[in-house]
């Protein structure tokens, strides 16, 4: 494989100093990406990137099989609100997905919303969602070319009309009605600078309440912290409609502060009920003054709690142990037909237990196999529920359960054009670098030889709590069918195992994260499923960082390496819009021993001159306003200078596209295909491919 020839990425005199310490950053201009030298960058770099995958000839007929993959209904769970159902369905091949009500499960569904009709390209996304206590409005919010940013509207549900509200500057946020349906709140930021959006920090959120049909400049403001910048404000009203509980949080750390108002007192004030970030909170129901919460206090892998909030200054004295910490990790918990449904993740899989309300076991919900189940809303004097059962082989298929009889039963079942049978998922475990036993899931086609020269895709996320479960993937089907093995591993800092598991990949802590990684590559390697010739990593956001990191401090250990939207200046990524945020996973490179840290693993920083380095596809977005594309770009820029081999480096700039929420069917299929294409040319698997 011939070297390319790359742009060229001008450099700069500038340097900071970071405790003593002095860093260059000869690539800062790249960090205003609509600058004309931004601009005329990107179009050279995308030049030569899409002239590559452009010659690579299987590419059309990777994206003919992604198509046809795809195009199968895809439908959510149903909830219930009022006396009216509502559920999405994408028929296959639809850019958004479609939200439909129906009075009952037999009855005719009618279309309430189709996002596919705000927008000829499909890059206008139904963002959030909240039907009144009634069923009989809707409020939801939009977000355009993948941008956090929302804004809000009103729609009636029995018309299917909007009526004039229109709120805007919303940013990671819900909206919670009242029960009488009259107003919801929600929380917003002041209006940015609409040219700086994207460097611009999000600081000084506020709660408001926003009654129907005035203007979003005469909402009521319930609460803010003008001494506490980064608090940010999530709502729930209790099911009985008589409390608002705000969430108030600080950064993604999961530790969140409780406050109450009392709504039948609209003049009283708010009641900080738990006032230190000391563990999280949420809410599951409540029962006159007794709340029961899920919370990870006092247990790391979770358990139910009740709480008397008629005693605010005194909580831990009230909170009495209702479903005591397991071996498994709590995932979630509601509350229906008075009994209380728990969903855990053993070892990454999930598993379904029933208590009664005092928290004696009372069964389990037995699942049609291993792999992922979620979903299982309802209210409590319900007796039906539904999920999701999802597994690296199964489509995301849709079960009614219920509770009288325990019994599940398919309310949707997609039909996908391949055969489960052909493939199998395999659970191991492996030693990391100290040790730590780490589970992995490895899913190929039957009969796989054992022999070091099967092209395989390892992924990994690692970060934020988040667990990383079995999950089905037409993408991922078609790298398999090309004879590719997948593998997944579950790295310290996700959620997996509880919040020990977590701060074990955090801060002072993040190289076991990527030790952790290593770790799964040189298992795959060992146990002859691979060799380092055919072997890519991927990942996206934290998994993009996860990607830089390991192919920076191993560059001989893989042929491949994926970064998508990744986080890789670890010096600068908590000064642009919501990075600070990140601070509770990463540390600050404003502390002394965190900087360090953060210096010895930042990808952008670590590149080496004169290395060979793998294969590389950087995919970013030019509107993503979470991981600005700077990341992405200094590090291609500074990847391409450095790189000594001949293996491609290349950067694709994915135009009118954020950080991936709502990114439309098109788009997806695309960069599928644009992936796919790259590792079977840059692994030389086109025998297989042919």
């Amino acid at each position: 494989m011939s070297k390319l020839s790359y742009p060229q990425s001008k450099t700069v005199e500038q340097s900071d100093e970071y405790h003593g310490v002095k860093v260059a950053d000869p690539y800062r201009w790249l960090e205003d990406p609509t600058s004309a030298e931004s601009q005329a960058w990107i179009e050279a770099q995308n030049q030569v990137t899409f002239g590559f995958l452009g010659k690579i000839g299987i590419r059309d007929r990777l994206k003919d099989r992604l198509t046809q993959l795809w195009n199968y209904e895809k439908y959510s769970s149903p909830f219930r609100r009022g006396d009216r159902y509502f559920f999405f369905k994408n028929d296959g091949l639809q850019n958004q997905s479609v939200l439909y009500t129906l009075p009952s499960l037999d009855a005719e569904p009618r279309i309430l919303l189709d996002p596919n009709k705000l927008s000829e390209d499909g890059t206008i996304a139904l963002s959030g969602l909240a039907i009144s206590e009634d069923a009989k409005r809707m409020a939801y919010g939009l977000s355009g070319s993948g941008s956090d940013w929302q804004e809000w509207k009103v729609r009636d549900v029995e018309t299917g009309e909007d009526l004039e509200d229109h709120l805007r500057w919303v940013k990671f946020s819900g909206a919670e009605w009242t029960h009488d349906g009259q107003g919801f709140f929600y929380a917003r930021f002041d209006e940015p600078n609409e040219s700086t959006k994207l460097e611009d920090t999000n600081y000084f959120q506020k709660l408001y309440y926003h009654r129907i049909g005035t203007p979003q400049s005469e909402d009521l403001l319930i609460y803010d912290r003008p001494d506490q910048k980064e608090w940010m404000f999530g709502t729930t009203v209790t099911e009985d409609g008589c409390y608002l509980l705000i969430f108030v949080s600080q950064s993604t750390d999961r530790k969140n502060l409780v406050f109450y108002k009392d709504l039948a007192n609209p003049n009283g004030e708010i009641i900080e009920l738990i006032s230190e970030f000391v563990a999280s909170f949420d809410l599951i129901d409540s029962e006159g003054t007794t709340f029961w919460f899920q919370t990870d206090y006092e247990a790391s892998r979770g358990r139910v709690v009740a709480i008397d909030i008629a005693q605010p200054s005194n909580w831990r004295s009230s909170l009495q142990s209702v479903i005591p910490e397991a071996e498994e990790t709590l995932e979630g918990v509601s509350l229906f037909g008075d009994r209380f449904l728990a969903t855990y993740l053993k070892d990454a899989r999930t598993e379904v237990k029933l208590f009664a309300i005092d928290g004696t076991p009372a069964g389990n919900v037995q699942l049609p196999g291993v792999g992922s189940a979620g979903g299982f809303g309802g209210k409590r004097t319900d007796t039906e529920t539904f999920y999701s059962f999802t597994s690296f082989t199964t489509p995301t298929t849709i079960y009614r359960y219920d509770l009288t009889t325990g019994e599940s039963t398919i309310f949707r079942q997609p039909q996908v054009d391949f055969n489960p049978a052909d493939y199998e998922t395999t659970q191991i475990f492996y030693a990391s670098k100290d040790g730590t036993q780490v589970p992995m899931f490895i899913t190929h086609k039957k009969g796989l030889t054992l022999d070091g020269s099967n092209p395989t895709y390892l992924y990994g996320y690692g970060g934020f709590s988040i667990s990383i479960t079995p999950a089905f993937s037409p993408s991922n089907l078609v790298w398999m069918e090309l004879g590719g093995v997948y593998a997944v591993a579950n790295l310290r800092g996700g959620g997996e195992y509880g919040e020990a598991w977590h701060q074990a990949g955090t801060k002072l802590n993040k190289q076991n994260v990527f030790d952790d990684f290593i770790g799964a590559a040189e298992w795959l390697i060992d146990h002859k499923y691979t060799s380092p010739q055919k072997l890519a990593i991927g990942g996206g956001s934290n998994g993009g960082l996860l990607v830089g990191a390991c192919m920076t401090q191993r560059p001989d250990l893989f042929a491949a390496a994926l970064p998508a939207v990744g986080v890789l200046d670890m010096l600068r990524f908590h000064l642009f819009t919501i990075g600070w945020a990140w601070c509770s996973d990463y540390g600050s490179p404003e502390n002394e021993d965190e900087f360090q840290a953060l210096y010895a693993y930042s990808p952008l920083h670590n590149l080496k001159p004169g290395t060979a380095y793998p294969a590389t596809l950087i995919t970013t977005a030019d509107h993503d306003d979470r991981v600005v594309p700077a990341h992405s770009f200094k590090f291609a820029a500074a990847l391409q200078a450095a790189h000594a081999g001949d293996a491609p480096v290349l950067i694709r700039i994915e135009t009118k596209a954020g950080h991936g929420a709502g990114k439309p069917t098109a788009k997806v299929i695309e960069e599928a295909s644009d992936r796919w294409a790259f590792l079977v040319k840059v692994l030389s698997v086109e025998s297989v491919a042919e």
